[in-house]
This record gives structure tokens, C-alpha cells and sequence, in this order.
């Protein structure tokens, strides 16, 4: 028969060792999934894409056709996603309140691609953007802030991304960027692709886009909507995979 007093008297180290595993066991079962999610492997390439104005938190539905036609033309190659994180507000008569949301938008890319190109520094990067977001992307390749910021409002917006990140970026694309006039309507700047970006950007306008074409300002017609069916999506993937 076992001794009462022996067990009554082990019992509290025998208990304080298992209380020890099991916090050991939690411990190991909390920190493993930042292991785990720190050591994600890079991608071959990388997606950022900036959705289209009034499309729901993602890329959008240009953003996910090209995307998707990008892979196919990938030959193999493993393709992931950043959506980039912005208001995409259709808000345009709010003033500097708009354009803090833009500029929000060109901040978390720029953020974005700078710390991919230091963490993962051979994947390729894709920019690209449709509509407002290709307003956001165009103005994250430039080398400088525009001239037209007012003074009271350049402390908010982000310095322009290092020369040398361009190195890392094989191409960007940019679907129904609004013409110079249709932003100067509403007091913005108009975009200007930075020259280390300019060789690898492909622009696209629908011939009927009033968004893009040319037209005054003013609400977006059916040819605005219409990239992933016109062919155009398609023919931003190749040249995009034609540089990696």
C-alpha cells in the first residue's frame, strides 16, 4: 500500500510540474502561429492593386480579372495579393477630407511596397490600380511631391519611395486613370508617372470612358466598367508578364 503522508507531501511539486507543462504547452501553442505567419515563404510575385472608387475592401472586380489573367500568363510562377488600403470614397466634393483619403491610400502602398522590396527582395511587384486607385498607384511612382499641394498640406503627405525601390518593381498598370482635366475638375494635381517607372507602365483608357478620355467631369458611363470585357485587363497581364 502506498504511504498517505509521502503522496499528501509530493503532492504539491507533482502538481506544480504539471501546472508547468501545460502553461509551457499554452505558451508554445500561442506563439506558434506568428512563427508560423513570420516564416510565410516570398512569393514569386506580388499584386498591389488599389480598387476602383465605391468598390468594397479588395482590389475590386478589375483589380481581381487582372489578377486572375496575370496568373494564367504567369507560366507557373506563384502570384500573391495586397490589396492596398484606402477609402476608394466617391466623395469628391469634400475637399482636403477626400484628399486625405487618397493620400492615405498612396501612403499604405508606398508603405507596403517598400517593406515587401526589403523583406522579400526577389519578388517581382506589380503595381496597378483602376480609376481612383490608378490616381493612387500613378502618384506613388512619382520622385516628387506635385507642386500643386497646398503648403498647409504637404505634412501629411508621404515621401516619395527611394530610387532604388524601383528596382524591385517589374511593371504597373493602371485601367481608366482619370485625365488631367476630369482631376483639375475637382482642384487635384494630375498624375505623373516618375521616369525610373515610366518604361514599365502601361496606361489604358476605353476609347469611351469619359472618365479617362478627356471628357469634363462628371459621373463614370458604362465603358468605365467595362475593362475585365473589353480586352483591356488582358492585355495589362501580358505586357505585365512579359517583364517578370
Amino acid at each position: 500500500m502506498m504511504d498517505t503522508k509521502l503522496n499528501q507531501a509530493e503532492w504539491p511539486r507533482t502538481a506544480a510540474r504539471c501546472f508547468g507543462a501545460v502553461l509551457l504547452t499554452i505558451g508554445a501553442m500561442l506563439l506558434s502561429p506568428a512563427a508560423t505567419a513570420s516564416a510565410q515563404p516570398c512569393p514569386d510575385v506580388e499584386v498591389v492593386f488599389a480598387r476602383g472608387t465605391g468598390e468594397p475592401p479588395g482590389v475590386g472586380g478589375v483589380g481581381q480579372a487582372f489578377v486572375d489573367a496575370l496568373r494564367a500568363e504567369a507560366g507557373g510562377r506563384s502570384v500573391e495579393v495586397y490589396p492596398v488600403n484606402y477609402a476608394a470614397s466617391g466623395d469628391f466634393g469634400a475637399g482636403i477630407d477626400f484628399a486625405r483619403t487618397v493620400v492615405d491610400g498612396i501612403r499604405d502602398e508606398a508603405d507596403h511596397i517598400q517593406a515587401t522590396a526589403a523583406r522579400c527582395p526577389d519578388t517581382k511587384l506589380v503595381l496597378g490600380g483602376f480609376s481612383q486607385g490608378a490616381v493612387v498607384t500613378g502618384f506613388v511612382t512619382s520622385p516628387s511631391v506635385p507642386k500643386e499641394v497646398p503648403a498647409e498640406f504637404l505634412g501629411y503627405v508621404p515621401s516619395p519611395m527611394p530610387p532604388e525601390v524601383a528596382n524591385h518593381v517589374a511593371a504597373v498598370a493602371l485601367l481608366g486613370l482619370p485625365s488631367e482635366d476630369f482631376l483639375r475638375g475637382y482642384g487635384a494635381p494630375p498624375v505623373k508617372i516618375g521616369p525610373l517607372y515610366a518604361p514599365k507602365t502601361i496606361e489604358l483608357c476605353a476609347p469611351e470612358d469619359t472618365i479617362c478620355n478627356g471628357a469634363p467631369g462628371g459621373p463614370p458611363n458604362i465603358a468605365h466598367a467595362m475593362y475585365p470585357a473589353n480586352g483591356m485587363v488582358g492585355q495589362a497581364a501580358r505586357f505585365a508578364a512579359q517583364r517578370l
